[in-house]
């Protein structure tokens, strides 16, 4: 692979990241070096393989093939070999600015290959029976990006990985309560079953009943379940140890949070328009972050399983 691939491949890597991913780009400003580079690197390709399921063919033969065709292409570029033919919707540049990233920083294979599986759920109509079913799907689209991340951010304790994850599947949480209606929309109900049925709610009448007092409980519970799942990621962060790494993790953490704060706001009414974090309180958070000492140390770390039997 020749450096000016891979220079290019990092370019549009940040061009795909800064048009499709807000929250990150802005949250990014914390990351330097090649660190920042890389990290896009790692979006471009999550983004392509979405993109893969929701703007490839609608006939699910030819998406579950599109999708064959991608975990070979991953294997590839893990062992260092880019095509110099690719899928539609994948960039050359690309995969050699992907390959350099994993080169560098030993990025694992096995976390992108779950996510390639976690798509393979989304062909198709969408219907999750428990929430053990969702988390699982959450781990799979998001808690393997925390787990692809770390490496790129460094870290010096390898038992912060699974907070990684935790803060993956807390953020993909996060998206599902925000876009229930566009979900809802693709015929993807990500809600799970079981527990609606435990509030009052069914799947045909939730549009209805945004403003009944069985889906306000119902949303309610959710948020409160990623913000748990927030606070424990939380004592994962203190073992990265790159330059800004902390800053940005934290950030991130602090902007998708707010999107919540922003469905409570709205009475959890996700029907009518979409909730979001507004620029004024992006900036405000980014300076507490920012001004916010990082610590020198961090504390041993628990496993995610004793932490939660601690809580």
């Amino acid at each position: 692979m020749s450096t000016d691939q891979i220079e290019q491949g990092y370019r549009e890597a940040k061009a795909l990241t800064q048009h499709h991913a807000k929250s990150f780009s802005f949250a990014s400003l914390v990351l330097f070096g090649h660190r920042r580079k890389a990290a896009f690197a790692i979006y471009a390709l999550c983004r392509r393989l979405d993109d893969v399921v929701d703007e490839g063919p609608q006939d699910p033969v030819a998406l579950a093939q599109r999708l064959i065709e991608a975990r070979a292409l991953v294997s590839q570029v893990f062992r260092g070999q880019v095509p110099e033919q690719v899928p539609p919707g994948f960039s050359v540049p690309e995969l050699h600015a992907l390959a350099d990233t994993v080169r560098r920083y030993g990025v694992p294979e096995a976390p992108l290959q779950d996510l390639i599986t976690g798509m393979e759920m989304d062909l198709g109509p969408v219907r999750v029976r428990t929430f053990e079913e969702l988390d699982l799907y959450c781990y799979r689209v998001a808690g393997v990006v925390g787990l692809l991340m770390t490496p790129v951010l460094g870290f010096k304790d390898a038992r912060c990985l699974p907070y990684a994850d935790l803060l993956g599947r807390a953020m993909q949480l996060t998206n599902i309560l925000r876009d229930v209606r566009e979900d809802f929309e693709r015929g993807r109900v990500y809600l799970p079953e079981e527990e609606l049925r435990r509030f009052g709610v069914t799947v045909s009448a939730a549009p209805h009943e945004r403003t009944a007092e069985a889906w306000r409980a119902f949303m309610r519970f959710q948020v409160q379940r990623a913000r748990s799942l927030y606070a424990r990621a939380e004592l994962g962060i203190g073992s990265l140890t790159g330059f800004g790494s902390q800053r940005l993790v934290r950030l991130m953490a602090r902007l998708y949070a707010g999107i919540l704060d922003d469905v409570e706001a709205r009475g959890f009414d996700v029907f009518s328009a979409r909730a979001h974090v507004p620029l004024r309180k992006k900036l405000w958070l980014l300076a507490k972050v920012l001004f916010t000492p990082t610590p020198r140390s961090a504390p041993a770390l628990p496993s995610p399983a004793e932490q939660e039997a601690r809580a």
